[in-house]
């Protein structure tokens, strides 16, 4: 299917009303300071319904100017407010909200300052949610999850149901079906000879990719097809997932082995190991933490008599010093550097922010944050008329095998008639290159890449999904947002990219130290893009400052 720019409806104006209800999400004021609960609880103002949120050049250009040395030389002398707090929190995300709420609660009284530099809380938290948090309850039972093997990877769109005997469906060739069914069904021992260990070790030498292509001699076709399986949790592909990870996420291929299926490998991730032996680890797991949680604990800190807590928003944070009575935060308002005095501060924020905000860390300290490369994610939602057309078609859930977009998924209506929503995501991560190098480049080309250009590709898409099952990107599509994340997934520790895991020393260990009256959170020091693990940061840290 081939759909010109006014088939897909890329010249209709479409609406401009809220709709992010039902995905918890929420705002406070979008500058200065949010002084009630009420503030605090109130939804988003209504913003364009074509347009970027995230991690916008409005929220980034201060910390690009202060890495590229351009800040300073245009800046004003910082200008004191003569404000003083007990903590400042730098950092309005899920694990700075946590720091912020957990001082609190030791120290109901005190003075709190949290600056961030978007124009809302939540930081990451904000971000769509793929996981099925409540599970398949609300859906229709007869939508089945999917696979669009698409043209970009096989030349034409094939969407293949995950029911019974979807291996012949599959468009690829005669042996790769085969192999597919190899794969899930009896795969032999791939190293006999090997006690249970040197099969782990050969497998944390391996990407799932070379594991498919040079241990498996599967078909090209098959690899093809699982690329995109891991895009979800990773926020790359099988070129860049470890195979020991895939044996422990269940991926086929490894159950001739004869590995234990009751322990995780001393090799596996810090997340595959948190969720090992969970049923349905997506109802307990949100990656990069959750936003009602964090709405939540702002409601709680600023519903109290007499509260002192401050939100400042659009106030990115540019120097971080500690003296001899206090340290000094400053921050830049849009017109002037303002500076506060702190007793103490936690740095919430992105570790690789940490070294141009505080120059004084020694040099090994420097180079541990600077290391901790994120991984850009890309999320949409789309809010349609109504989810005839994913009846039609019989799913809800679909996974692309090369298409720009890696997943769509049907979030329906709780009311008959009511209007649907529609998540995508997109993973812009080089995995070829690995999960470092692979973030850098993708984080450039995802820079580069207009909004126009990604709401062709969603229109596009979905219309290559539903067309055929009678939906209309032109008439049915009433609003769109794009989430941005450049920076997005935290790193974590993987092999066959981190040789030192799991034996160590660890970067985070040298990067997450104290350094005066300044602690270090976030979920680069853990390092893992979880939300539990943000909010270990967040107490971690604000123990560390109370010894």
């Amino acid at each position: 299917m081939s759909l010109s720019p006014r088939d897909l409806g890329m010249n209709r104006p479409i609406s401009r009303r809220d709709f992010f209800d039902g995905i918890a999400v929420s705002a406070l004021a979008s500058a200065g300071m949010a002084e009630t609960a009420q503030e605090a609880a109130a939804p988003p103002a209504p913003y364009g319904a074509r347009g970027f949120r995230g991690g916008a050049a409005e929220a980034l250009s201060v910390p690009h100017a202060l890495r590229d040395g351009r800040f300073w030389q245009y800046a004003d002398p910082p200008e004191p407010t003569g404000e003083s707090y007990d903590l400042v929190v730098v950092g309005g995300g899920l694990s700075g909200v946590s720091a912020a709420y957990e001082w609190l609660r030791r120290d109901p009284g005190a003075g709190v300052l949290v600056l961030d530099n978007h124009d809302e809380i939540g930081g990451q938290a904000r971000r769509a949610r793929f996981h099925r948090q409540n599970g398949p309850a609300h859906a229709d039972p007869d939508l089945a999850d999917g696979v669009m093997c698409d043209a970009e990877t096989f030349g034409a769109d094939t969407l293949v149901r995950l029911d019974s005997d979807w291996v012949s469906r599959l468009p690829i060739d005669e042996r790769a079906r085969e192999d597919v069914r190899m794969l899930h069904r009896e795969p032999p021992d791939w190293f006999p000879g090997l006690s249970a260990e040197g099969k782990q070790e050969r497998l944390a030498e391996l990407t799932y990719s070379a594991f498919l292509l040079e241990v498996c001699r599967a078909h090209p076709d098959v690899e093809r097809f699982c690329r995109s399986m891991p895009c979800q949790e990773w926020g790359y592909d099988t070129r860049a997932l470890g195979a020991i990870d895939a044996w422990g996420t269940g991926y086929p291929g490894f159950a001739g082995l004869g590995l234990d299926a009751n322990k995780p490998s001393r090799f596996n991730s810090p997340t595959v190991k948190k969720q090992w032996g969970m049923e349905n680890p997506d109802v307990y797991l949100v990656p990069e933490g959750n936003q009602a949680l964090v709405r939540t604990m702002v409601q709680r800190m600023l519903d109290r008599p007499g509260n002192q807590v401050r939100f400042r928003l659009s106030s990115p944070v540019v120097s971080v010093r500690d003296g001899a009575a206090s340290a000094t935060v400053g921050y830049f308002d849009g017109h002037q550097v303002m500076t506060v005095t702190a007793g103490a501060v936690i740095l919430a924020c992105w570790s690789a922010v940490i070294p141009y905000l505080v120059p004084e860390l020694p040099a090994e300290q420097r180079q541990a944050l600077s290391a901790a490369v994120r991984v850009p994610l890309l999320h949409a939602t789309v809010r349609v008329r109504d989810w005839d057309a994913w009846r039609r078609a019989g799913v809800r859930r679909v996974r692309w095998t090369g298409a720009y977009w890696s997943l769509t998924e049907l979030d329906p209506p709780r009311r008959p008639g009511a209007a649907a929503t529609v998540h995508l995501l997109a993973t812009p991560c080089r995995s070829e290159l690995g999960p470092e190098a692979g973030a850098v480049a993708g984080r450039r080309e995802l820079i580069k890449t207009p909004y126009e250009q990604l709401e062709h590709t969603i229109r596009d898409q979905l219309a290559r999904l539903l067309g055929p099952a009678g939906f209309d990107p032109a008439g049915d599509i009433e609003a769109i947002t794009v989430n941005r994340w450049g920076h997005g997934n935290a790193p974590e520790y993987c092999r066959p990219w981190h040789t030192f895991y799991p034996d160590g020393p660890y970067p985070a260990d040298t990067a997450r130290r104290r350094f005066g009256r300044i602690a270090i959170a976030g979920s680069d020091s853990a390092p893992t893009a979880r939300a539990d693990a943000a909010v270990t940061a967040a107490y971690r840290a604000v123990e560390e400052l109370a010894r």
